[in-house]
């Protein structure tokens, strides 16, 4: 006997999104349609301007969609109200900002211990000193975002993300504010902390070697999947 086939872990439905400003309308997306299944590291590329940071924000329930659905772990996220994505987002999405998104006031530890703090139980500190271990800032955890590096914040962001053990990871072109080294270096890590903990990765890049690695690629341009690239 055969076995069922897994519900993909994101499932997208004509989605759109469109925004009218005085007399006219700007479609930024016009009509997406693509699975994700579970575990897969799909990177979404295309050129300024194509829909690909639209279509993540939509994706993270960041932003709301003009028609169509999104399917995120099964549930439909598309019609829910501000305080039910904040709990969909807290439970099932770590997302990692382009320009890191470290709150000031905390150290790197307080940083990375956040999402427990807003959505977890018991003692998150354990977990919170693991990641900050992996990321490679261990001593550096008691210092706040300002005594940091580029490179090192974005380091921090990647174990608040994967925090609170989410089952899906999106990301923003991760590595677009860094140089080539510490891009690279937040790549591997990024990499290695998926494998580890399974998650399935989105992330929208310009960079051809980040996308490299993917599993797959989505092309996009003028708000429309213009090639789907299997690699894995």
């Amino acid at each position: 006997m055969s076995n069922p086939v897994e519900t993909p872990i994101i499932q997208v439905r004509g989605l759109k999104k469109s925004i009218t400003n005085a007399a006219h309308t700007v479609d930024i997306l016009r009509g997406v349609d693509f699975n994700v299944p579970r575990g897969q590291f799909i990177a979404i590329m295309g050129p300024s301007g194509s829909g690909k940071s639209t279509l993540l924000g939509l994706l993270a329930g960041l932003d709301s969609a003009s028609d169509g659905s999104i399917l995120l772990d099964g549930e439909e996220i598309t019609r829910l109200a501000e305080d039910q994505l904040a709990v969909v987002r807290g439970r099932k999405i770590g997302f990692v900002f382009q320009s890191y998104q470290l709150i000031p006031t905390l150290t790197a530890i307080e940083n990375v211990l956040l999402p427990h703090e807003l959505t977890g139980e018991g003692d998150g500190m354990p977990r919170a000193l693991q990641l900050i271990t992996e990321v490679g800032l261990g001593d550096r955890r008691d210092h706040y975002p300002v005594q940091l590096s580029g490179g090192e914040q974005q380091r921090v962001a990647l174990a608040r993300a994967f925090m609170a053990k989410p089952p899906v990871l999106m990301a923003d072109e991760p590595t677009g504010n860094l140089d080539s080294a510490n891009g690279q270096h937040v790549l591997e890590l990024l990499l290695s902390l998926n494998r580890k903990e399974g998650t399935t990765l989105v992330l929208v890049t310009h960079d051809a070697e980040l996308a490299h690695h993917a599993d797959r690629v989505l092309h996009m341009k003028d708000g429309v999947i213009v090639g789907d690239e299997q690699r894995g």
